[in-house]
């Protein structure tokens, strides 16, 4: 008797009434297209899924008796796409957006204030926005360094369902409020419970240098930056005091505990925002003056930048969110020669970069309808970035970028079954996405609204 096709099941299962995660844990796609991310293009070839885990993919892979098949004529399959700097998880973070200075990511409602119902899941805001003005670097002002994107996810959160029927299956999300907001993590977006999304913790400690919050110190751009530097003079005494104790604690006074020093140490890399051309510059020599693993984030003129990110061996991370005038333009406003050429050569920075062989991926940034990133991405494909260089900034890169790639970013035996089923290129745009796979698990996308951009609204960051 022949075994019922996948798409069978689904529909039996809905009609029962029956979440997807009911579908069976053997799962096979064949005669399929398959964009591995790490590989040649596979044409005509089986991907086998057991147990949340993809077991085998190519032209020859068998297929087990006990499999639930997936017919993929006229199918393609791609990795599970990934926003590398992402707010999805956690219900009422704002944007991550480049810049530095007064171009900086504008404050926003702290994340630690959950809106779902139950308690909140983190410690108290920042010394920031509560107590006396902070007199220097000792009070550790904005610092919530020690908080944990993984203790701040919801499950419920709204935008997950967006952005999975966007393709999206993972992102690297942070908390993104203060200067030192706190560390990021790696979850996929699927899950009953938050503990179920974690892939990897930390990822990284999210930095801002946004000044304008403050009446105070560090009230400035240079501040700020000297306030993140003497913070790092501080971990570093700290941490030899402690080695120190260590070793030889009879007759020594012990050293206090700092959880926001602590929380800078335990950071395996820290996020810097650079959008312009002298925000990279600076931010590259910031991290080398701070000796520690840097990415920064922004990048709209990476394009005036490649050879000193080439340089620096640094990645950067590309804000999807490209520039453009105001949805209410002033008819007296004159925009810069400079506003201008960004606007429009933004959108070709990934090519260039791509050309100088300097790692970059892509995130979602201002763009508040993951719906619209596919669009976003079209834009720098047609100002000169490959299909396949485009597909591996959404999948194999930010793996790598964060350490992560042994497990997603690509379709090769042993990984996550992280997976994006379309019904043709994924960057046409009449494409469709027929459903995704995270964890082995089959999603069906949610039609969004059409309608304008709901949320915060982007500021240019040239003048």
């Amino acid at each position: 008797m022949k075994k019922p096709t996948l798409r069978f099941i689904t529909v039996t299962l809905a009609a029962a009434g029956l979440l997807s995660a009911e579908v069976p844990g053997v799962i096979a796609i064949r005669n399929a297209r398959i964009h591995t991310a790490s590989g040649p293009v596979i044409t005509g070839g089986t991907v086998v899924i057991r147990d949340g885990l993809i077991a085998a993919v190519g032209t020859g892979a068998a297929i087990p008796a006990d499999a639930w098949v997936v017919e993929g004529n006229a199918l393609s399959v791609y990795p599970g796409l990934i926003d590398a700097l992402s707010r999805w998880g956690i219900p009422g973070a704002p944007a991550p957006a480049g810049g530095t200075g007064r171009f900086a990511t504008p404050p926003g409602p702290s994340p630690l204030a959950d809106p779902s119902p139950g308690p909140a899941p983190g410690p108290t805001p920042s010394p920031a926005t509560t107590g006396p003005p902070a007199m220097g670097p000792e009070d550790r002002p904005s610092n919530t360094s020690w908080v944990n994107a993984q203790d701040l996810v919801r499950s419920s959160d709204r935008g997950i369902t967006s952005a999975r029927s966007a393709g999206f299956t993972t992102a690297i999300t942070y908390p993104t409020t203060g200067i030192f907001a706190g560390q990021g993590a790696a979850i996929n977006l699927a899950g009953d419970k938050p503990g179920q999304m974690v892939v990897a913790a930390p990822t990284g400690l999210y930095l801002s240098l946004n000044a304008r919050s403050f009446s105070s110190f560090p009230g400035s751009l240079m501040g700020v930056i000297a306030y993140i530097r003497q913070v790092y003079l501080d971990a570093d005494h700290y941490q030899a005091a402690q080695k120190e104790y260590a070793a030889s604690p009879r007759g020594r006074r012990r050293p206090d505990y700092d959880r926001a020093l602590e929380g800078v140490l335990g950071a395996p890399r820290i996020l810097l925002p650079a959008t312009r051309n002298v925000e990279i510059e600076r931010m590259l020599r910031f991290a080398a003056d701070l000796k520690r693993p840097a990415i920064l984030y922004g990048g709209h003129e990476a394009y005036r930048s490649a050879d000193a990110l080439k340089n620096a061996g640094a990645p950067i991370l590309i804000d999807l969110k490209w520039p453009e005038a105001p949805r209410e333009l002033d008819p007296e406003r004159r925009d810069s020669l400079r506003t201008l050429e960004m606007r429009e050569k933004a959108p070709g920075a990934p090519a260039v970069l791509a050309k100088a062989g300097v790692r970059f991926a892509f995130y979602s940034g201002g763009v508040e309808r993951p719906a619209d990133l596919r669009g976003a991405v079209r834009k720098a494909i047609t100002a000169g970035l490959t299909e396949e260089q485009a597909l591996r900034a959404l999948t194999l890169t930010p793996a790598e970028i964060y350490g992560v790639a042994d497990r997603i970013g690509s379709i090769e035996i042993g990984k996550i079954a992280n997976l994006v089923i379309t019904d043709g290129n994924l960057f046409d745009e009449s494409s469709k996405i027929k459903f995704v796979l995270i964890d082995g698990v089959k999603y069906d996308p949610v039609t969004e609204p059409a309608g304008p951009a709901q949320g915060s609204a982007r500021t240019e960051v040239v003048q």
